[in-house]
């Protein structure tokens, strides 16, 4: 039943806005293309565009060269696209491959589908290669990305609003969704005036919130070596565990358990992991968001291009501990700063 403070969702028409037959309609006659610009592809680049920007502020406060971040990013957003789209069709494979199917549309990301959970992976990979090529270390850029995951994350759970995708289960709740008809995800039989769990609505709150307790926590404590990401990975994974059991959507299941709940239960025991081995394996201060002998100088605006081993971080320890016993090394004074 509609509640007075059911939700909208907007109409059919929000979902894609055709630029070509605009600019036709002010009088730009000669413009003959059709060029569709999604709503969901305009959420997941203004997510993208957010999570740059807190990224890039973050490690320039650690002594980053400003907008490295871009660099990095050139490799992270590819990789993670391609991965969240490739986790998803694997995931739901009843949605792309059947008789008469047009696989093409596998690659229809601005029509709804990315998975979060093959998205890290790929963006994980991304990262790694672009820290690898500008010298940035990898836990560095890593922590500095966690709030604005979430915050990318929570831009991309409106553009499921626009789609009218990835609903909840019904509900009499005031703050219901109202979901036009026909969709696929409702099931046969129920009124038209059902309302429904706003699951994307829940997630937003959720990953802001997130975002806010990350940032709060970074300026309170020491946070390093990877350790906002854990956090990350055991906030996102708590509240997926729970979103995920109340959504319509078909999803596989393994021994009766959506796959995307397992996702969400792996992401917290891997943050669970990578905060205790991280704060065992390394006791000090990072002493710089640079590998050793890739440091960026402001006044030069050149860094360095030695080659860098693993072996170095021992090294690197060593300076953070002399630091911290009143060594009068700046980097190591400033590096306390998450």
């Amino acid at each position: 039943m509609i509640q007075p403070l059911s939700i909208p969702s907007p109409p059919p028409e929000w979902q894609v806005f055709n630029l070509g037959q605009w600019l036709r309609d002010i009088g730009l006659t000669w413009f003959g293309f059709d060029i569709n610009i999604y709503a969901y592809a305009l959420c997941i680049l203004a997510g993208i565009v957010a999570a740059v920007l807190l990224t890039n502020r973050r490690l320039s406060a650690r002594g980053a060269e400003p907008w490295i971040t871009l660099d990095i990013a050139l490799f992270a957003v590819p990789f993670g696209i391609i991965g969240g789209r490739v986790y998803h069709v694997l995931t739901h494979p009843d949605d792309y491959f059947f008789p008469g199917a047009d696989l093409l549309k596998t690659l229809y990301i601005w029509e709804g589908g990315m998975a979060i959970f093959g998205a890290l992976i790929g963006g994980a990979l991304g990262v790694w290669i672009g820290c690898r090529v500008t010298g940035i270390r990898f836990w560095s850029f890593a922590d500095a990305l966690a709030p604005g995951l979430l915050l990318a994350q929570a831009f991309g759970r409106l553009g499921n609003w626009f789609n009218q995708e990835l609903f909840g289960l019904p509900t009499d709740l005031p703050w219901g969704l109202v979901i036009d008809r026909p969709n696929d995800a409702i099931p046969v039989g129920l009124p038209d005036d059902v309302l429904f769990h706003p699951t994307f609505l829940y997630e937003i709150v959720w990953n802001v919130t997130g975002a806010i307790v990350i940032l709060l926590l970074a300026r309170r404590f020491v946070l390093q070596w990877g350790k906002q990401l854990g956090i990350y990975l055991i906030w996102y994974g708590a509240g997926r565990s729970v979103f995920e059991t109340i959504r319509l959507d078909p999803s596989e299941l393994f021994l009766g358990i959506r796959v995307n709940v397992w996702g969400a239960w792996i992401a917290v025991i891997v943050g669970i992991i990578i905060i205790i081995v991280q704060s065992r394996r390394h006791t000090g201060l990072e002493p710089s968001p640079y590998v050793a002998g890739r440091e960026w100088s402001p006044e030069a605006g050149v860094d360095s291009e030695d080659v860098y081993t693993d072996s170095d971080d021992e090294g690197n320890e060593a300076l953070a501990a002399a630091g911290a016993t009143g060594s009068t090394d700046a980097t190591s004074g400033s590096a306390a700063k998450p």
